[in-house]
């Protein structure tokens, strides 16, 4: 089991930056396979903003690019994800998700509580 607590949600405006926090418990963040953050705005799907795999590749959703940045501190068991240059498009929840392998073909996933971003124009 793998229990996330995500971090560093606020209001901010148009230009501005946040940095989100998960932090990681039940298991080290060196062996879960991938870790990404997630967001859902309004009457939308959730959709991928960011992931970090274990052996450091990550990938970006095309809205993000360049703009964001996820990152991981081993010592601390945390990934963050440090977002600049912020647009009212960018408001949502984000969550924070985590996948472990349940099989060959399966993987679990644990999610956060999420945390409210909010970019004001």
């Amino acid at each position: 089991q793998v229990q996330l607590v995500e971090s560093g949600g606020g209001l901010v405006q148009a230009g501005g930056s946040l940095r989100l926090s998960c932090a990681a418990s039940g298991r080290s963040i060196e062996r879960i396979n991938s870790m990404g953050w997630y967001r859902q705005a309004p009457g939308r799907q959730r959709e991928l903003v960011a992931s970090l795999a274990n052996n450091g590749g990550t990938n970006y959703a095309d809205s993000v690019k360049v703009r964001f940045t996820i990152s991981r501190d081993n010592a601390k068991n945390t990934v963050f994800l440090q977002m600049n240059g912020l647009k009212p498009e960018d408001t949502a929840i984000y969550y924070c998700n985590a996948q472990t392998p349940a099989g060959v073909y399966s993987v679990n996933n644990y999610w956060g509580q999420g945390t409210q971003v909010t970019v004001s124009s």
